[in-house]
């Protein structure tokens, strides 16, 4: 049976599939978008040559704590990869013998501040005879060595307490600043001698970076005296957000090592540094000199994926996303390496630059159906 199909409904099925894309209501003119945007050029500027090298970041604060004084091992307080304020206690030593040192040294000081006092009051009785000529002067002479030597016991009395007071302190280990434990070299009911290694610890206040730089580029090291340091999360060049850091010291060995003809550089980092921590690897870049690089704002560096890129816009006020590679980051510059020409415009708001292509791309894709149904 042969059915007619209907041709009003399919008619208007047609009319739908290939009617041509219109701009959504609020959307504007791809032209206006395009002229809207703002933008700037692409141009050569100077920037620092550098060189570049791997550092290690080392802890400037890096101390072994040893024993003071000799003593059984009571209690330990901290263990490894704990966190350390200045002036706790590490560690407690067996303190009975001291506490009785300090007791004995105590005793002997009252004793000889008795002993002191016998003395003078001896001295004094002995100095009024004298005056009036009623005792010799080898009793005057007498009473003033015994007032000496009493005098001089209460001082060696005092200092034997002061002593075993200390003594007694050093039965407290404690760190001698803020840090974290990095190694424990004793155990729990071990007898400690003076000068055994008990804690080893770092500080993560104070880091400095290490470079072994070859020989022919400390000239320029100790001429200019120029440092960039860059952060872990800066050593992929293609990051927006490179963290570049300023040593607040550079320190330049006078001797090169004998194998590899190096010298060792230290830069003193500054303190108020984050995820951060010895044994580090970071980059560094010595300033050698100065040359001419094109450069582009990093406002307008796109970053898709692994795509990295820019909106250009050509003189016709045409958008087109451009894929380029960049290199370091100067300031608020990024070095372009390649994909864009001296002189080219780029949008320095890529979201707009997005919004404006796509218009661009409706606008384009309209003409075109139009030119189709006209033909």
């Amino acid at each position: 049976m042969n059915v007619q199909p209907q041709t009003p409904r399919l008619l208007a099925l047609l009319a739908v599939v290939f009617a041509p894309p219109v701009l959504a209501a609020g959307d504007a003119p791809p032209a206006a978008a395009a002229a809207e945007l703002e933008t700037a050029e692409v141009s050569h500027r100077t920037v620092p040559r550098e060189y570049r090298l791997d550092g290690v970041v080392e802890a400037v604060n890096r101390t072994t704590v040893s024993a003071q004084t000799q003593g059984q091992v009571e209690e330990i307080l901290y263990d490894v990869d704990d966190f350390v304020e200045k002036g706790e206690i590490l560690v407690r030593l067996r303190d009975n013998q001291h506490r009785a040192r300090v007791a004995q040294a105590a005793a002997e000081l009252k004793s000889a501040t008795a002993e002191l006092a016998r003395a003078e009051d001896a001295y004094a009785r002995v100095e009024g005879l004298y005056k009036n000529e009623n005792v010799s002067e080898s009793e005057m002479d007498r009473a003033t060595a015994e007032l000496a030597s009493a005098e001089a016991r209460l001082d060696a009395a005092q200092a034997a307490l002061e002593q075993a007071r200390e003594q007694l302190q050093y039965t407290r280990i404690r760190a001698p600043y803020s840090g974290i434990v990095t190694n424990r070299h004793v155990e729990l009911g071990e007898i400690a001698s003076p000068g055994q290694p008990v804690m080893t610890g770092i500080s993560l206040e104070e880091l400095r970076v290490t470079v072994d730089v070859p020989q022919s580029v400390i000239p320029a090291v100790r001429k200019i005296g120029e440092v960039n340091v860059y952060l872990p999360n800066g050593l992929q060049e293609t990051e927006p957000d490179v963290t570049v850091v300023q040593p607040e010291r550079i320190t330049v060995f006078p001797y090169a090592d004998m194998g590899s003809n190096t010298f060792k550089v230290r830069l003193d980092l500054p303190s108020d540094l984050v995820d951060l921590f010895p044994g580090m690897f970071v980059k560094t870049g010595f300033v050698t000199g100065k040359k001419d690089e094109l450069t582009v704002p990093r406002d307008a560096v796109v970053y898709r994926s692994e795509v990295t890129g820019v909106y250009v816009v050509d003189p016709a006020g045409k958008v087109h996303f451009r894929q380029i590679r960049v290199g370091r980051k100067h300031g608020d510059e990024l070095v372009v390496l390649s994909g864009l020409m001296p002189g080219e415009t780029v949008a320095l708001d890529p979201i707009a630059a997005g919004v404006a292509l796509k218009a661009q791309a409706r606008a384009q894709a309209q003409a075109q159906a139009e030119g189709n149904q006209d033909g």
